[in-house]
């Protein structure tokens, strides 16, 4: 999803700038899920996602750009290149089209919207699927030897469902999210997923609850789309802090992560299952799961960059914002509270498509207090007192707060909320545009 000003305001270039505004006005809705504008404009430009040598196409609710992130890094360990599509991006738009490693230079970028924007017409088309076609585009000018593409909502009727036949698809954990678009249960949530499966097309599923796996079992059976599923066709566990993975070819014992995070080892089961797909070599497998870099998700932050921190304040950063996302920092933020003590305080903000109350309820006596912001730039950003409405039913201490930097420094210093506490830990948390704010103030992503 994407709100009209916060993308324009993170673009980068003003020729891009420019562009994105005048695309944003080709579609009044915020959100009106289609296929057929898409493929009028694909049809246009030639049909360029025909010409797309070996696609992954990875969908899900959870864990899709970190799983995406270690199937690159893997094919990239083998000596191969990448061309990926990813949603949203963080600070600037260029993120989310690489070619063959490299962020997408403004001048290619800028002749492929104006390409877009022409071919189309003045059609109503939404902003995504513009952008979509203008990354398939870069990609059949430009192939790689992998193409790997994110969804970026649902799946049935999201604008990257248009490659007739990828050599792999993988379904990341479902969960509730985006309900009002994709369907009040996470079985008809898992449905909207399941719309990527091809004929005769592999899945790698990820490890799911029991209804989703039943609707996939049960769609890809109907298309008759072979699945490689976690429980079934292979296992990953953590283990004395490696990663174990078996499937019928073997066992690996494989350096943990370098995401970090206990939900980053199901990520990498299901992405060492997709490089197996594709043929990679256990060494390569080791390499994408070591090598493999996602910014805002459990990032650690250096508090010089925030004047008047607490001293030897401990910041993280994630854009994790629904209910399974809240669960998995929790288990994250306990782990660390074991190891070292201290104070929790989350700055929190969030889109007003969210629900703070399900994603805070994790939080209920690990976290000393809530900041709750308005997300900068974002028109759609949920007003802070709502957040601290949500906080405070869930359970936890709560108030508003000015801006991210008034939040961090107004964390509770270390001993001072619980006896031996050292320095306070601050996750600021809640959306990827909060985090995208963040980053374009710190750094952008390279």
């Amino acid at each position: 999803m994407d709100d009209a000003g916060a993308v324009a305001r993170r673009s980068g270039g003003a020729g891009t700038d420019r562009v994105l505004e005048r695309l944003m006005g080709l579609h009044p809705k915020f959100m009106d899920l289609s296929l057929g504008r898409v493929e009028r404009l694909l049809d246009a430009l030639g049909r360029p996602q025909d010409a797309l040598p070996r696609v992954v196409h990875v969908a899900g609710t959870n864990g899709k750009g970190s799983t995406l992130a270690m199937i690159r890094a893997g094919v990239e360990a083998a000596g191969l290149t990448t061309n990926v599509y990813t949603s949203p991006h963080l600070a600037r738009f260029h993120e989310r089209i690489r070619l063959k490693g490299r962020l997408i230079d403004e001048d290619r970028l800028l002749a492929l919207l104006e390409a877009c924007e022409a071919a189309n017409g003045g059609e109503e088309i939404t902003f995504f699927e513009i952008t979509t076609a203008a990354a398939l585009q870069a990609f059949a000018d430009a192939p790689a030897d992998v193409t790997l593409l994110e969804t970026g909502l649902g799946g049935r009727l999201d604008a990257t469902n248009v490659v007739a036949r990828p050599e792999l698809t993988a379904i990341t954990p479902i969960s509730m999210d985006h309900m009002q678009y994709l369907g009040d249960t996470a079985e008809k949530i898992a449905f909207e997923k399941a719309g990527i499966l091809k004929r005769g097309t592999p899945c790698v599923v990820a490890p799911q609850d029991a209804g989703p796996m039943e609707v996939l079992e049960a769609q890809a059976a109907r298309v008759g789309a072979p699945l490689i599923a976690a429980g079934q066709a292979f296992d990953a566990w953590a283990e004395g802090g490696r990663l174990l993975y078996q499937d019928q070819d073997g066992l690996l014992d494989l350096d943990p992560p370098n995401l970090p995070g206990a939900h980053q080892f199901a990520n990498a089961g299901a992405a060492v299952a997709a490089m197996r797909a594709l043929g990679l070599s256990e060494a390569d497998c080791a390499a994408g799961v070591r090598g493999a870099r996602w910014s805002a998700r459990l990032q650690r932050l250096d508090a010089a960059d925030f004047p008047g921190a607490p001293e030897g304040a401990e910041i993280w950063l994630d854009g994790g914002h629904n209910d399974a996302a809240g669960a998995a920092l929790a288990e994250h933020m306990a782990g660390l509270q074991e190891r070292r003590p201290a104070s929790l305080t989350l700055i929190v903000g969030m889109l007003e498509s969210k629900t703070p109350q399900s994603f805070l309820a994790h939080f209920q006596g690990l976290a000393h207090a809530v900041k709750a912001v308005e997300i900068p730039d974002a028109a759609a950003s949920l007003p802070a007192e709502a957040i601290v409405a949500a906080a405070r039913a869930a359970g936890l201490q709560a108030e508003a707060a000015s801006s991210v930097e008034a939040a961090v420094a107004s964390a509770p210093p270390g001993d001072g909320a619980r006896a031996g506490e050292g320095p306070p830990r601050i996750l600021i948390c809640g959306s990827l545009y909060l985090a995208g704010w963040l980053l374009r103030r710190i750094g952008p992503p390279s």
